[in-house]
């Protein structure tokens, strides 16, 4: 079982960013996926979460507004766009599976992690 994520780099503050994450080894259309970031020196938090039907979906409220996380299932594949990024959402970002149809919460929620992309935004 393997979560690839791509897509992070290097932005100025107010640009954009689109993060993939490819799942491969199993399917996770019955499985709710998310992302969570840590940024430099601090824990690991919840960013976003969509149910396995794309039906329920979750953001934490610094985000709210501004990210995006979709989901295709036929790709097995979970996105998240960020728009208007700012400094503090520097961090090395993580696609994550859970065991439920719908995964919220921190790093104790999830079951699969994927190898982390990371996501500078200069000031």
């Amino acid at each position: 079982v393997q979560l690839q994520a791509s897509g992070g780099g290097l932005v100025q503050a107010g640009g954009s960013l689109r993060l993939s994450c490819a799942a491969s080894g199993r399917t996770f259309s019955n499985s709710g996926m998310g992302w969570l970031r840590q940024p430099p020196g601090k824990e690991r938090e919840f960013v976003a979460s969509i149910s396995w039907s794309g039906g329920s979906i979750y953001y934490a409220d610094s985000v709210k507004g501004r990210f995006t996380i979709s989901r295709d299932n036929a790709k097995n594949t979970v996105y998240l766009q960020m728009n208007s990024l700012k400094f503090e959402d520097t961090a090395v970002y993580y696609c994550a599976a859970g065991s439920a149809r719908t995964v919220v919460g921190g790093p104790e929620a999830w079951d699969y992690w994927g190898q982390g992309t990371l996501v500078t935004v200069s000031s």
